[in-house]
């Protein structure tokens, strides 16, 4: 078998799938859905998001500075696609999806969902104008999660909350594990 070699924005990459709700300082918010997520620093805790300029939300993020990544899962699937392929100029997205605004700790505009069982409260340190999409870096100010998925000995149990992946224009749920950390070297 051979290999082919492909254009890099035909996005084959695997991503996840996460609502960010964020608002602007007049009280107007939105959910926009992004795939274009990730960790950049664990200390302090970093990530990103990059947002199309004329999308809805970009001048809210840039107005407000702050945005909530909510992680998604198997029951978040509909409204993870809904809140992406509709525009917040047209739609109230928590109105339709029935999604409940939660409050921040940390911050003054964005709002959590609280149907997520992570919210990733955000701050943006800086704007970089990339082409296509603008990222906004952003240090994470505060962690919300849902006790139901709190084991006993504290651990976050993640994996049973059934999160949900982007790959190549499909939604896929998370599942079996294959390692843990270090498991190749084990002896």
């Amino acid at each position: 078998m051979g290999r082919q070699v492909w254009k890099p924005g035909n996005m084959l990459y695997p991503l996840p799938a996460v609502m960010v709700s964020t608002a602007d300082t007049k009280g107007n918010d939105n959910i926009i859905t992004v795939a274009w997520t990730g960790t950049v620093c664990t200390d302090p805790a970093m990530l990103y998001i990059s947002v199309r300029p004329e999308r809805y939300s970009y001048h809210m993020l840039k107005e407000s500075g702050e945005f909530v990544v909510n992680l998604t899962t198997e029951q978040l699937a509909r409204a993870t696609d809904w809140c992406g392929v509709r525009s917040g100029r047209d739609y109230d997205k928590w109105k339709e999806m029935k999604l409940t605004r939660g409050k921040a700790e940390k911050l003054s505009y964005a709002p959590t969902i609280a149907e997520s069982p992570v919210n990733i409260e955000c701050k943006v340190i800086e704007v970089k104008e990339l082409g296509s999409h603008h990222m906004f870096l952003a240090e994470v100010m505060a962690v919300q999660v849902d006790e139901k998925y709190m084991e006993k000995n504290g651990k976050f149990a993640l994996n049973s909350t059934g999160l949900l992946t982007y790959s190549h224009g499909e939604y896929h749920v998370l599942g079996k594990p294959l390692g843990r950390f270090g498991w190749s070297v084990k002896k």
